[in-house]
């Protein structure tokens, strides 16, 4: 991963404020309440907000990001909640997981650059198990639109800075 983009999320992290919330992302939780507990891992999980939720539910919870910011605010959230979550910072190919480990994947605007955006996707199909799920929850090649219509989406607000942000610049 290059120094630019994880310097990006290690300043936005850094701040007091949690850039997204406290509060998991409503689609994550409509889908983990129709699941039955497992084991979930949150790739790009920046502050933690959607691992706690799963670890409060009972989810046994991994989580990987490329911001140490980020995993600092993971860490603090998860024990004001009184649970825990396996949390590592690195580039997926850095990481280990074990074949096959996961029952859930969940990506929710998981912001992988574009060039390794189908390295990431074939990797993370290895730790899914047989039969398991992936929640996926990202930006559409039209969002610009839906920017257009609703000042309050959020997400990338023009056409340079949405390939800026996929290229990971």
């Amino acid at each position: 991963m290059n120094d630019t983009w994880t310097d990006r999320w290690n300043e936005r992290y850094s701040k007091d404020e949690f850039a997204f919330g406290k509060q998991p992302n409503n689609y994550l939780k409509e889908q983990l309440e129709k699941l039955n507990v497992g084991t979930i891992l949150f790739p790009a999980e920046g502050e933690g907000r959607n691992a706690v939720f799963a670890a409060n539910l009972g989810w046994t919870v991994s989580a990987f990001d490329i911001s140490m910011e980020g995993k600092k605010k993971a860490d603090r959230l998860a024990k004001i909640n009184n649970v825990t979550i396996d949390y590592q910072v690195g580039d997926l190919q850095e990481i280990s997981f074990d074949t096959k480990q996961f029952d859930v994947i969940a990506l929710i605007y998981a912001h992988f650059p574009a060039n390794i955006k189908s390295l990431y996707h074939k990797t993370l199909d290895k730790y899914l198990r047989n039969g398991g799920v992936v929640i996926f929850e990202a930006f559409s090649k039209r969002h610009i639109d839906y920017v257009s219509k609703n000042e309050n989406v959020g997400g990338p607000r023009d056409h340079a800075a949405e390939a800026q942000q996929n290229a990971g610049e």
